[in-house]
């Protein structure tokens, strides 16, 4: 049976806050002009980063669908696969240093506008590496591709609102953050960067652990089915 529509909402935001938490370069940017700028100027240039991120989720839904749709009978394969890229990412993240990123960065003097539009460009220019990372979390959250290309207008509706999930998703992340690096931004320092990193590493590494052992045995029972 298709997922409701607020759950297929649902997925869709989890998998925008998913996907938008890793703290790479553009993550480093965001943050660096909070510090420097202003906290308008870390969220818009976080807004920036959202919109690509769901230009690139639109790309990779739409071949997710054609994916699912042909290899649906080796739904336990993929699932386990995305674990572990997903674990693999978490890891990655949790050893990366970005101490010495921000430290090099400068924030010049922009407008908003342009905050924006170098973020978007930054983010779009790492189609090829983001695409297949979203795409891994539309398996781990379990949305349904094949239900989107045959429900008809139900299913158009179902991408929509899993387009619309992610976008809002992303954006509160962004937001979110820039709020809270803003309000300690007098005692914020670039090491404590590595314990965000830290966390977000553990908590990716988690949610791929979380979905291998989920495919073979029923942690929770499944939303929606």
């Amino acid at each position: 049976m298709g997922l409701g529509f607020l759950d297929v909402l649902f997925r869709g935001i989890c998998v925008g806050v998913a996907a938008s938490i890793t703290v790479g370069p553009v993550a480093v940017l965001c943050i660096q002009r909070t510090l420097s700028k202003s906290r308008r100027s870390g969220i818009i240039s976080g807004l920036g980063v959202a919109c690509a991120d769901t230009f690139m989720a639109m790309a990779a839904l739409f071949f997710y669908s054609i994916l699912q749709a042909q290899i649906e009978q080796y739904d336990t394969l993929l699932r386990v696969v995305a674990g572990i890229c997903v674990v693999v990412f978490g890891v990655y993240i949790f050893s990366q240093n970005p101490v010495p990123q921000i430290r090099r960065n400068r924030a010049g003097k922009t407008s908003l506008w342009q905050d924006f539009a170098s973020m978007f460009g930054l983010t779009i220019a790492n189609f090829i590496m983001v695409v297949p990372y979203i795409l891994t979390f539309f398996a781990i959250f379990e949305i349904s591709g094949s239900d989107m290309t045959t429900n008809g207008f139900a299913g158009f509706l179902q991408a929509v609102l899993t387009i619309a999930g992610f976008l809002g998703g992303s954006m509160v992340w962004w937001t979110l953050l820039a709020c809270v690096i803003n309000l300690f931004r007098r005692r914020f320092r670039p090491r404590h960067m590595l314990t965000i990193n830290h966390v977000a590493g553990l908590i990716i590494g988690i949610l791929g652990v979380y979905t291998i052992l989920s495919t073979f045995f029923d942690i929770f029972p499944n939303v929606g089915y």
